[in-house]
């Protein structure tokens, strides 16, 4: 069995770049072959691994199909993605490169006759709403709530790729629906919500939290294109920790609002423009989706190597580093 030859979206992330960088150590180790990272932004000569083809493109215009055959790619990781959108930033953008854009990679890799194509999703997917289980398994229902443009947007891609399983079974599918991702430098909606002075809460939830090593989520990348273990898995470290647990680990306190009063002051602050964030934000907080990962270690074969709790701890350790 000749190695995989592996092309990488959005490499130039902060996941991208340590994927490229597991792939390249597998490189060197014999076991993969030709490695295109691609990103819409140009990376710095000086940051660029060597043996790696490094490739600027947007994934929303024509080309990418071209680019998969010229590499001879087998294994595509599909990462690109709106994940914190920024300042300027607005709905339809971050739908045509969530969804429109992994219509794109979708078709391209049917074209070029690609073996394996590895999407990394998220626990988002799911939905944030009243009636989840407790722990979701991949066998629950996708219900990304339309009001939150990346939870939809995951809701989209993944019936995308339903669709796509049933038409071109030939190409095998690897969807990782990824909990909230920890590591040394990691910054994003979750932990500006914790670097707040007080935790907003809302009164009656826990808001339970599941967290992953970022290492955790290249290891589990690295093991499908390894693998080219096919299949759909919540990736998450074992366990969860409420609000109340968050805030006691930095020294802080929570600040328990009613539901109804906080949804009244996010509405009027938003509409002054003094807040990114509407009245949406309190489904977010209150129902937040809680992965279990049981599949992931029982049928994937991949156990994280940090718990929920052990990489809050690890995340914290190091921001007091810097």
């Amino acid at each position: 069995m000749s190695s995989p030859s592996v092309l990488v979206t959005g490499a130039g992330g902060y996941l991208g770049r340590q994927v490229i960088a597991g792939l390249a150590r597998q490189r060197d180790a014999g076991t993969i072959g030709t490695i295109v990272a691609l990103d819409v932004r140009p990376v710095d000569v000086g940051q660029r691994l060597p043996g790696v083809v490094y490739a600027t493109s947007d994934i929303r215009e024509p080309g990418l199909e071209a680019l998969l055959r010229a590499h001879g790619i087998t294994t595509v990781v599909h990462l690109a993605s709106i994940v914190t959108p920024g300042k300027h930033s607005d709905r339809s953008f971050e739908y045509s490169v969530d969804v429109g854009g992994t219509q794109r990679v979708l078709d391209a890799c049917v074209a070029a006759s690609v073996a394996h194509l590895i999407v990394s999703s998220s626990g988002a997917a799911y939905g944030y709403h009243a009636d989840n289980a407790a722990w979701l398994s991949e066998t629950d229902p996708i219900r990304g709530n339309q009001v939150f443009a990346y939870s939809w947007h995951k809701r989209l891609v993944e019936e995308m790729l339903d669709q796509a399983r049933a038409n071109h079974p030939e190409l095998k599918q690897t969807i990782f629906r990824i909990g909230t991702i920890l590591g040394d430098s990691v910054r994003n909606q979750i932990t500006d919500l914790f670097d707040k002075p007080r935790l907003i809460g809302i009164a009656g939830s826990d808001s339970p939290f599941v967290f992953i090593w970022d290492q955790d989520v290249v290891g589990a990348i690295l093991m499908a294109v390894d693998s080219g273990k096919a299949g759909i898995y919540n990736v998450a470290g074992d366990g969860a920790l409420t609000l109340h647990e968050i805030a006691q680990r930095m020294g802080k306190r929570v600040l328990p609002l009613p539901a109804s009063l906080l949804r009244s002051a996010l509405w009027l602050l938003k509409k002054l423009g003094l807040t990114q964030y509407g009245p949406e934000q309190i489904d977010f907080l209150r129902y937040r989706p809680v992965l279990d990962n049981q599949r992931l270690k029982s049928e994937f074969g991949y156990v994280p190597r940090m718990s929920s709790e052990q990489v809050f701890d690890f995340y914290l350790n190091a921001k007091a580093r810097r």
